[in-house]
């Protein structure tokens, strides 16, 4: 097994559990971690055999392109496409930060993280 994993990706979308957080907008951070069998990509050296990072990124970019009102189901619906992309893919963990949060005093950053096993057939 091993880890592929991306980290610090950046977006600008229009997530909030208030209705002007989703028009305003707000600036996000995402990482995402994944964990397969990494031994054949290793060992023949070819992408058809990993996660490719690419279209990791793209799964991760659809889904902070759709509004939503709370984090935690922006991560759940990142780990299905996930698990969906990628049979190969075990575990998954997404965390996703809103920066400046309106909490009514000063926070850089309000994070939610995700990790689920990928479900029994």
């Amino acid at each position: 097994m091993g880890l592929v994993s991306l980290e610090g990706l950046e977006f600008f979308a229009y997530h909030g559990y208030y209705d002007e957080e989703q028009i305003v907008g707000n600036k996000y951070s995402v990482d995402v971690t994944v964990r397969a069998d990494l031994k054949a990509a290793a060992v023949e050296d070819e992408l058809s055999q990993t996660v490719n990072y690419e279209a990791l990124y793209k799964i991760v970019k659809e889904n902070m392109q759709v509004r939503a009102r709370l984090l935690e189901h922006i991560g759940y619906e990142i780990v299905q496409s996930i698990f969906v992309e990628f049979p190969q893919v075990k575990w998954v963990e997404v965390s996703i930060s809103k920066f400046n949060p309106p909490i009514g005093g000063v926070c850089k950053e309000a994070r939610v993280t995700l990790t689920e096993d990928r479900p029994s057939p």
